[in-house]
């Protein structure tokens, strides 16, 4: 899941919330959302891997 923060910068958060802390894990930051998309598809791939 990727958010666009204030400054700018895209966010890529984990698609499930954590359930100790109710919130999304930080799964890295980047400037453009297109590297976000980038690294969302690596996850993706070292998953099933």
């Amino acid at each position: 899941m990727i958010r666009k923060l204030k400054d700018g910068r895209y966010r890529l958060y984990s698609r499930k919330k954590n359930p100790k802390t109710g919130k999304r894990r930080n799964l890295g930051t980047f400037k453009t959302r297109q590297a976000a998309e980038k690294h969302e598809r690596e996850v993706q791939y070292f998953k099933r891997h």
